[in-house]
């Protein structure tokens, strides 16, 4: 087969959101996709904008090394520190991920994942509370009452509405949407709320209040309708109808965003919700799960639970892990000027975090890794260029319901995959720790 001839890629996986669709049929022709077959916009997006560019594999102190010479020098940069910090995860393969765990093993590093600046409050509610959970599978063939809070998978996640959640038929809903009731409870009315048949617009910073609302009615508790409505910003009447539509659902399942974790009481909000989906189980069976965002997130914090007992903001100085959000977590760790050496996975802090901890971490040297060129890479002491997972590097990615999707590539890169790379630190700093 020549370069130039049409390679089909069936049931490739889509690494842009946490639906992680696995069922995109790819046209690939040489080193560019040409069609990408059932993705959504972002999907398409995605792969038919993907590029092999032309830069050199790494970079140190922004001149061109060698791959080896970049090694060398994270690993002496990692070993070297008192006080590392490994962030990111989000973007890359599970594999990856765990090999990045383990160096922050070796190091004694904090170790965090994007999870702490989106779904970390999640994870930290769980543990609280708990979670009444299935996967998107169930959703699709029982879900008859489907609620979006905080979340708009619409514009965030085009085909949860398609594959998963409300058009599809389903096993016990065959006549799809007609069998489904879809709520969206949100601060404003997004291209999610074209979809309900129920949307309740609450006041902003009031979803703590309008979920123990629900709650109360749920368990037959009178409340007093003015103080209800000036707290959440709708009648009490309201409320106690989507209450009883909650108890009378077959399957109900509840979907949450960012607009309920990372807004005022954030933890506590998603503490309460996770409580009201155990509250709705004395009456029918409820669930409840987050939307996830990045690819892989999912998988970043699957695997770091696994090798260290929780799933983001971990610090393993002391030979065990510690777990203490605020404490061990990337953008405060950075923002009190603790770490003197970093290690960036597959994630842009230079883009996103805010400007104390964007200021410290460009003052250390730390090594960042990245299938393209970000402010992140930029200031980094080594650089490395590599694949992208998904269109060129197989492995194993975690859809946001936490089942494992393999990977299928379009085709190979000329650059190392991460997980290349990470091994390659991996063994360089045990070598180095040998000899201290």
């Amino acid at each position: 087969m020549t370069n130039d001839a049409l390679k089909i890629v069936k049931d490739a996986t889509c690494t842009f959101c946490g639906c992680t669709c696995d069922d995109i049929e790819l046209h690939v022709r040489g080193t560019k996709i040409e069609k990408a077959q059932r993705a959504c916009v972002l999907g398409t997006a995605w792969f038919l904008n993907h590029e092999i560019e032309d830069a050199p594999a790494c970079r140190i102190e922004g001149q061109p090394a060698t791959i080896e010479e970049g090694i060398e020098r994270a690993a002496q940069i990692l070993v070297a520190a008192r006080y590392p910090l490994i962030y990111g995860l989000s973007d890359t393969t599970s594999e990856s991920q765990r090999v990045a765990t383990s160096i922050a093993d070796w190091t004694g590093s904090s170790i965090d994942t994007t999870s702490s600046v989106c779904h970390g409050p999640s994870g930290m509610a769980v543990q609280g509370v708990g979670e009444v959970t299935c996967t998107l599978g169930e959703v699709r063939n029982r879900g008859d009452l489907v609620m979006f809070w905080g979340a708009n998978p619409a514009e965030s996640h085009p085909r949860h509405f398609s594959r998963y959640s409300l058009m599809p038929k389903g096993r016990f809903v065959p006549n799809g949407r007609k069998d489904r009731t879809c709520v969206v409870v949100d601060v404003r009315r997004t291209k999610s709320a074209r979809a309900a048949d129920i949307f309740l617009q609450i006041k902003p910073r009031a979803d703590f209040e309008a979920i123990w609302t629900l709650r109360a009615l749920i368990r037959d508790i009178a409340l007093d309708p003015q103080q209800v409505e000036q707290d959440t910003g709708q009648p009490l009447e309201v409320w106690a109808d989507l209450a009883q539509r909650l108890k009378a659902a077959r399957f109900g399942v509840v979907f949450f965003g960012m607009g309920l974790t990372m807004t005022r009481g954030k933890h506590a909000n998603t503490e309460a919700l996770l409580a009201l989906t155990r509250d709705l189980n004395r009456y029918t069976r409820f669930t409840c799960k987050p939307n996830r965002g990045h690819g892989n997130v999912t998988g970043a914090d699957n695997v770091v639970t696994w090798r260290t007992g929780y799933p983001f903001g971990v610090n393993l100085a002391r030979g065990y892990p510690r777990f203490n959000p605020g404490e061990y977590t990337a953008s405060d760790i950075l923002a009190r000027r603790e770490a003197d050496a970093a290690l960036i996975l597959a994630s842009d802090p230079l883009a996103n975090f805010h400007e104390q901890a964007r200021e410290h971490l460009k003052s250390i040297p730390y090594i960042a890794l990245d299938p393209k060129e970000t402010p992140t890479t930029r200031h980094a002491t080594v650089a490395f260029h590599v694949a992208a997972y998904g269109i060129n590097v197989p492995g194993t990615v975690y859809r946001m319901d936490d089942v494992p999707i393999p990977l299928r590539p379009a085709f190979e890169s000329p650059h190392p995959s991460d997980y290349v790379i990470l091994r390659g630190i991996e063994k360089r700093v045990q070598e180095l720790l040998r000899t201290r």
